[in-house]
């Protein structure tokens, strides 16, 4: 049986993929290839942002009560990485490597922290309060959009 955990980190490892083809693109000064890539992980990164906040945190906070814990936490780091994805974009654009590495060197290091936190802490914790079938094909259909 599928669970939050296992659908969310399973596309944690898909955008993953997305970003080191974009890393390796502008690394090769393949702007072409590197505007492709990068658009395609901004696209699926804001799909998975979208899920959680949209799907994922109101789900949980309706079901714990809890407002202010890890979800507002989720919801600010989010807004970090929203502001390196446009970084990234603005660098593709302006073919400039040093710039794109600079906003994929944080990026990367913001993203294995929060991934850290979404996996051991706050998808346990769904998938402890969240027992409800209906959750789960939704998102399952939101990531695989």
């Amino acid at each position: 049986m599928a669970t939050i955990a296992g659908l969310y980190e399973a596309h944690h490892r898909s955008c993953d993929e997305a970003f080191a083809d974009a890393e390796n693109a502008a690394a090769e000064g393949a702007w072409d290839q590197a505007r492709t890539t990068t658009a395609h992980f901004v696209s699926l990164l804001e799909l998975h942002l979208r899920s959680e906040e949209e799907t994922l945190f109101p789900a949980f906070e309706a079901k714990t009560g809890m407002q202010g814990g890890p979800t507002a936490m989720m919801r600010l780091e989010h807004g970090q990485m929203r502001s390196l994805l446009g970084s990234l974009s603005a660098a593709v654009a302006a073919r400039s490597g040093d710039d794109f590495a600079g906003a994929a060197e944080t990026l990367l290091v913001l993203m294995q922290q929060h991934n850290l936190k979404e996996e051991n802490i706050l998808y346990p914790m769904c998938d402890r309060a969240l027992d409800d079938a209906t959750l789960l094909e939704t998102i399952a259909r939101q990531l695989s959009a």
